[in-house]
């Protein structure tokens, strides 16, 4: 325990007491990489999603792609919008759920809530495919094992977060501020090239041509609209993550609703700029994508290539930089660096949520409490290990997981944005103040054009991504959503059949009927003996089982001799079986007076290594955890602690003194206890 104990330290820090909780708040400057990464780092993979579903057409319609992200900038800003009035309105953390609970009632809450979970571990499994696709154009390695170095970076960043909110969104602010200076300043020296100074840049695809899908040619009429559709939902992915703001109010500082604000305010702008810039350079430049697995080729003066295919941010970063090299290794560095600590947000968002949830009684209680730095460790620990299975699952496949993704952010956008029109319009009737009643009247607006936009593009996701595999993510949330009902149902039964009755407080048990198991005449078993017989119960009686008959008699004879003064009941077991006799017996004596209570002393061995619990003690394991099941029965453990048990002690001893010593440890030292 204590090699486990120093492991621990070294990985997540020392502990932090309670009291500390407001030391762990975070400024601005903090919150924007922990709580907006994801949404900041979606425009290296969304711009490719577009361009890669518009290739199934051909070449024609790589043209399409700046409308789109028009289209998907205005759904952004007016999203953004809609969320500034949530955190005003809910700033206790509970985001979407809360809205969708407060407003519209439990049923819609746990359907936020299990979108919310579901894509929280999407947007980890996305993230860091994604940053292990974009690593693969500096590390060629990579190729072929991809899932797993997804898997291990989840891990490492599973134990940054166990370190705390504070301490990880400081690692996190220098990558992500570094990736923001890169893209906006690749962007900014691409525009000077190409209008300031003149220069024609072409990307190293842009010379190719594109042979689309069979299903999307001719691309007119119908598959016009069901390839655009598809485009716009792929890089609505760039909106993944808004909501995380909105659940993490607080974790911000005073006043932590206009910080949040604040935050969701420069998120937005940032990312705007960012995805318009992207696209704006690929098609000024004739980037191109393609997608092999969908059916669409590169080709080249009318012969196929087997072009290697860099992402939007590698290609652009190569011709943009085409002068200066290390602009590129800037470029993707940060954008490699950032995809992977986009995940973070979702550890913030999703730890928070289901303490939340489980503090409601939907999801266990465990993941309610907070761990040895003040962050939701069980919420953490987790999600990982769901986003590690997905993304070994999937050989951390940004096409195929994306088409899972940004479905459940898009349930929790409309739902959530039809229990704010329901906020506004309660609060309405009730407020005659004109001047307030205005605000609310303009807050209402915002949150009815919102919801118009967000439901419109959840019905566009679900058509065009359902039998491209948005149907896994929607099993997934069905699944979790009748998972918490059960839990919630289970902690209501338990609550119900615990509860205290009146007439039963003051109940006392006719008899107590004392009951000593004996395997052997020794220390531990005159200990359990004395015990019992302290507790002057009703009756008091010790048992043993005859599984030898000569070994039962000379265990007789000893008890006589040393004059015990229990008597010693031997039962016979002609099927040289321990438990079962021992546990009949137990069950006939219950039998007899349901008002009677029946206690079983166990004596217990107490060690100090790990390979002596092996060695002791199983007999009595057993016979405890079968005899836990019969009403009315008590089982109590009598310790007997042997030599080597002092080292446990003693490690425990030291633990308890570095503990006591440690600054900031939350403990005054007035003097330790004398042995």
């Amino acid at each position: 325990m204590a090699g486990f104990d120093l492991l621990k330290r070294l990985l997540v820090g020392r502990k932090l007491a309670s009291t500390k909780l407001g030391e762990t708040l975070l400024p601005k400057r903090i919150a924007l990489p922990v709580f907006a990464s994801d949404a900041l780092s979606s425009v290296a993979y969304a711009p490719d999603e577009i361009l890669i579903t518009l290739s199934l057409a051909g070449v024609a319609a790589i043209g399409l792609s700046w409308p789109i992200a028009l289209a998907v900038g205005v759904v952004m800003l007016i999203v953004v919008l809609s969320y500034r009035q949530t955190v005003h309105a809910y700033p206790s953390g509970g985001g979407d759920y809360e809205v969708a609970t407060v407003n519209l009632g439990p049923n819609a809450g746990l359907t936020v809530a299990s979108a919310l979970l579901v894509d929280y571990v999407l947007t980890v499994a996305v993230s860091v495919s994604s940053g292990v696709q974009n690593a693969r154009a500096m590390l060629p390695f990579i190729a072929g094992h991809e899932g797993m170095v997804a898997a291990g970076l989840i891990v490492v960043l599973m134990a940054l977060n166990l370190r705390g909110v504070r301490e990880s969104g400081t690692f996190f602010a220098v990558p992500t501020y570094a990736f923001m200076a890169a893209v906006l300043g690749m962007t900014a020296w691409g525009l000077v090239r190409i209008f300031g100074f003149g220069q024609q840049l072409r990307a190293p695809t842009a010379d190719y041509d594109i042979v689309g899908s069979p299903d999307y040619t001719p691309f007119a009429g119908l598959a016009v609209v069901v390839l655009i559709a598809r485009a716009f939902s792929s890089g609505c992915a760039a909106l993944t993550g808004v909501e995380a703001i909105s659940n993490g109010v607080p974790s911000f500082r005073e006043p932590k609703s206009k910080n949040a604000a604040t935050t969701l305010a420069l998120l937005g702008g940032v990312s705007l700029s960012m995805l318009g810039g992207i696209i704006l350079l690929a098609n000024l430049t004739g980037l191109k994508l393609n997608d092999e697995s969908g059916g669409s080729s590169f080709f080249y003066q009318g012969q196929p290539v087997e072009a290697k295919m860099d992402t939007a941010m590698g290609q652009l970063a190569l011709t943009i930089f085409s002068d200066f090299p290390a602009g590129f290794y800037v470029v993707l560095t940060a954008t490699t660096v950032i995809l992977f600590l986009a995940a973070n947000t979702a550890f913030n968002g999703f730890p928070v949520l289901a303490s939340i949830l489980a503090k409601d009684k939907f999801l266990p209680r465990a993941l309610h409490t907070r761990g040895d730095r003040l962050a939701f460790s069980n919420g953490i620990i987790a999600l990982a290990v769901a986003a590690v299975a997905l993304v070994l699952a999937f050989n951390a496949s940004v096409t195929a997981l994306i088409q899972l993704y940004v479905v459940g952010v898009f349930v929790s956008f409309t739902v959530s944005q039809t229990g704010m029109m329901l906020h506004w319009t309660r609060h309405l009737a009730a407020q005659r103040d004109p001047r307030r009643r205005r605000a609310m009247m303009k807050a209402r607006s915002i949150n009815a054009v919102g919801l118009v936009c967000t439901g419109v593009v959840l019905v566009i996701v679900l058509v065009s991504k359902f039998t491209h595999g948005a149907y896994l993510a929607v099993l997934a949330m069905a699944a979790v959503f009748a998972l918490m009902k059960w839990i919630r149902r289970h902690y209501d039964t338990v609550e119900r059949e615990v509860a205290v009755v009146p007439s039963e407080a003051n109940l006392l048990p006719s008899r107590i009927r004392a009951v000593i198991a004996v395997i052997d005449i020794n220390k531990p078993t005159l200990r359990a003996v004395n015990y019992a017989r302290a507790t002057r119960a009703s009756t008091i009686e010790a048992i043993t089982v005859a599984v030898d008959p000569d070994e039962a008699a000379a265990m007789m004879a000893q008890w006589d001799a040393d004059d015990i003064k229990v008597p010693l009941k031997v039962i016979s077991s002609p099927y040289r079986e321990v438990v079962g006799p021992f546990y009949d017996y137990v069950k006939g004596l219950r039998s007899e007076n349901p008002r009677d209570v029946v206690a079983v002393y166990i004596p217990e061995y107490i060690v100090g290594h790990w390979w002596e619990q092996v060695l002791h003690n199983n007999t009595g394991l057993i016979l405890k955890s079968r005899l836990n099941f019969l009403p009315g029965v008590m089982v109590t453990s009598v310790p007997y602690p042997l030599k080597s048990s002092k080292l446990a002690a003693r490690r425990a001893s030291r633990n308890t003194a570095a503990a006591w010593r440690r600054p900031g440890s939350g403990q005054v030292k007035v003097g330790m206890p004398r042995e």
